[in-house]
């Protein structure tokens, strides 16, 4: 039995969208504009092709990792990310992702206990890749900060969830 039968399909559809989960929560946080969303997706995208590169370290990343190799999982990926941020506020994105991480958190913990913290902290790793992507304020890409309040304060909330 592999990992993934540990999970209803409904389960897993959740466990595959908890990447992006992670890092919509950040960018909905504080909202960057079209240059810091492309930015803070392609770190998702970065933080996916970098546990692929390092396999066999965490089970349940690797077949998170195999599945986005698929159009089916990355359909299923995209389609609770769609489910938890599609005509929301940034507010209530950053509410929902939060509350989707808690409940993905405990799911995980019960079906792939040997897995889950390994998981976990992946989903940390790539909250705080998403937060160091961008830079928020500033002018033309000069200035600003790299991590802004709102969003140490959204990982914080993620930490605080996935431990």
């Amino acid at each position: 039995m592999s990992l993934k039968d540990s999970f209803t399909s409904e389960e897993w559809a959740r466990v595959l969208g908890a990447p992006m989960i992670a890092g919509i929560a950040v960018t909905a946080a504080e909202p960057g504009g079209l240059w810091g969303a492309v930015k803070e997706s392609l770190a998702v995208a970065g933080a996916i092709g970098k546990a692929k590169s390092q396999g066999g370290q965490n089970a349940l990343i690797d077949a998170v990792v195999a599945a986005y190799e698929t159009s089916e999982g990355r359909d299923l990926a995209r389609g609770v990310l769609k489910h938890e941020a599609y005509g929301r506020k940034p507010p209530e994105i950053v509410e929902a992702a939060i509350a989707e991480l808690t409940d993905v958190s405990r799911l995980v913990t019960e079906k792939a206990p040997d897995e889950a913290a390994g998981f976990k902290a992946w989903l940390g790793e790539i909250a705080n890749k998403v937060a160091e992507a961008g830079t928020e304020g500033g002018f033309l890409g000069f200035g600003g900060e790299k991590v802004s309040a709102a969003e140490k304060a959204t990982l914080d909330k993620i930490d605080s969830v996935l431990a």
